[in-house]
């Protein structure tokens, strides 16, 4: 147990770590997708 407990310690620094990596990727895959929403809606297809 004491084992988990350190890797989900670990795991949540690592996440803490790169948060902001995290964010600017999904930033950059909302931009990508609302493009693409917006293209073929735009184009009608």
């Amino acid at each position: 147990m004491k084992l988990v407990v350190q890797g989900y310690r670990g795991l949540s620094f690592l996440v803490w770590l790169n948060a902001d990596r995290i964010f600017s990727l999904g930033t950059v895959v909302a931009g990508l997708l609302a493009g693409a929403f917006l293209g073929s809606v735009i184009l009608g297809y």
